[in-house]
């Protein structure tokens, strides 16, 4: 397949035009892309190779706009090369929800390129204007494929989402009340995820958790006391994501 990258607007009006015309210049391109996880430590030589081989898509959304719907096949390799998204996470019944903020430049649900399940686990939307480059999932094999620095670096990416500490693991039936909701909310969200909120009433926590509300009261009320997060009723908001990590 040959192509060359371009600056696009996909169908039925999703997204306006990425009117940037510095992203036309040969030497911004190289940049956006060097910049993005995926293409870290690769050449200029490969990647002059792939950008007139490869069809890259470059759009650009307002604030509001959906960038993906939960449920999505995952098609497309997107990455966020300006501004922030908000992704958000239900389970069947609405009953948990699951919201963080994902700023550039990084991947959106990489995990989901590839194996059993290969659709988007969350619904994505414009945080302000955002930039995001796509590329089609077949182009990206054959991209990966043919340097196996390309291969490392979504490896190595792979990797990071999914080294969830042993202890973290042991956490859901040995350790303290606040291991387990730590480990709760960092399995539920992205390594650079931030302003992250969950939505849940306690009387459901009380059930995922199988304790006593004034036990999870209690546990909740001394993480806020740490600085860990804030909550109310019907939600939890993280204060500092790598604290909780620290915590298993």
């Amino acid at each position: 397949m040959t192509g060359s990258p371009e600056i696009g607007v996909r169908p039925a009006a999703l997204p306006r035009q990425f009117n940037i015309n510095e992203m036309e210049k040969p030497g911004t391109m190289y940049e956006t892309l060097l910049s993005m996880p995926l293409f870290k430590g690769v050449s200029a030589d490969k990647i002059s190779e792939i950008i007139g081989k490869y069809r890259f898509h470059f759009l650009k959304y307002h604030n509001g706009d959906v960038i993906v719907e939960a449920g999505e096949p995952c098609e497309k390799i997107r990455s966020v090369v300006s501004g922030c998204v908000r992704v958000t996470i239900t389970n069947f019944d609405q009953r948990f929800r699951v919201s963080q903020t994902i700023a550039a430049p990084e991947v959106i649900a990489p995990d989901f390129f590839f194996g059993k399940t290969t659709s988007y686990p969350g619904t994505v939307t414009a945080k302000g204007d955002v930039g995001i480059l796509e590329l089609d999932k077949k182009d990206y094999l054959e991209i990966i494929i043919s340097d196996r620095i390309f291969l490392f670096n979504f490896l190595n990416l792979l990797s990071m989402n999914a080294q969830l500490s042993v202890e973290g693991v042991l956490a859901l039936t040995s350790g303290s009340l606040e291991m387990r909701i730590a480990y709760w909310i960092i399995a539920l969200t992205d390594r650079t995820g931030s302003d992250i909120v969950m939505e849940c009433r306690q009387r459901d926590m009380y059930t995922v958790f199988g304790v006593q509300r004034q036990s999870l009261i209690a546990a909740l009320t001394r993480m806020r006391d740490d600085g860990l997060i804030d909550f109310t009723p019907n939600s939890i908001k993280v204060k500092d994501r790598r604290r909780l990590l620290e915590l298993l």
